[in-house]
């Protein structure tokens, strides 16, 4: 877009004539209708020039509507983007076989992998606004909702007591390998492409983060702590300040490098005067 956030001086004359048409109530009926068209067109754009494709004056053309509608249903350019980003990622998803959970989560976190390799190497564009375009600190929408979807996966390992560390830290490591591994196959050329990089990759970071048997089968605090973690928010037996506590213990013990970091240093004791 030429200007982000404000409606170019040109168009006043257009958007007074779009705000009597509001107050007439035609805004109503058309909103969706125009909201639809424009992502679509915005996404068509996205797919075959990039992000510099998507300019005010593309988009308005593309979808058959005034410049200050596009301003009115998005605010800026980075409105309209997102918007663009939430319906290439819902588009990708609804176009394969919904998957139904199985009993093994880990090779549940496997076919969730690959997905997520393959919505970079089929639309690597809205991949890279997904992941990329945004200042730093700053997720898209759409890219926190597939973070939410990788939590639940990372959740249902450490439920069945197959997480080996604190569940934040392995759906952080597996998004960051995921990502990385993505964007290294964007990048290079699709006939140099190493075809073992993702499956590597991915094995790595399962290994990193699970374990061969469940909890149950091979004893441990740290284990322990990490399954009872996940099955916590599902339990009524405590008052929340003491799920609270209870959180913070298990914590603790499931993560003994933090722990050690977090203690002060105990001091050397003295022997006792007789």
């Amino acid at each position: 877009m030429e200007r982000e956030g404000v409606i170019a001086p040109d168009a006043n004359h257009e958007a007074s004539h779009e705000a009597n048409r509001d107050r007439d109530g035609n805004r109503d009926g058309n909103r969706d209708g125009n909201r639809d068209r424009i992502v679509a067109a915005a996404a068509r754009l996205l797919s075959d020039g990039g992000p510099d494709a998507v300019s005010t004056r593309a988009v308005s053309s593309a979808a058959g509507v005034q410049p200050p509608t596009i301003y009115r249903l998005f605010g800026d350019k980075q409105g309209l983007l997102d918007a663009v980003v939430a319906y290439g990622f819902t588009e990708y998803l609804s176009s394969k076989t919904a998957q139904e959970p199985t009993d093994d989560p880990v090779e549940d976190l496997r076919a969730g992998w690959d997905l997520h390799i393959g919505l970079g190497l089929a639309n690597p564009a809205l991949y890279s606004l997904m992941y990329g375009g945004h200042r730093p600190g700053v997720s898209s929408p759409a890219a926190v909702t597939a973070f939410e979807m990788l939590a639940r996966l990372v959740r249902r390992i450490a439920e069945a007591g197959r997480l080996a560390i604190p569940e934040g830290r392995a759906a952080a490591l597996i998004h960051a390998a995921g990502c990385g591994t993505t964007f290294t196959l964007i990048a290079t050329p699709e006939d140099r492409r190493d075809p073992e990089l993702s499956r590597t990759a991915r094995e790595a970071a399962i290994a990193a983060i699970t374990t061969d048997a469940p909890a149950a089968a091979e004893p441990g605090p740290v284990a322990a702590a990490v399954t009872l973690r996940a099955a916590l928010p599902r339990t009524d037996a405590l008052t929340a300040p003491e799920r609270g506590l209870l959180r913070e213990w298990l914590d603790r013990i499931a993560d003994p490098d933090r722990r050690r970091s977090e203690t002060p240093q105990a001091e050397t004791p003295h022997a006792e005067t007789p």
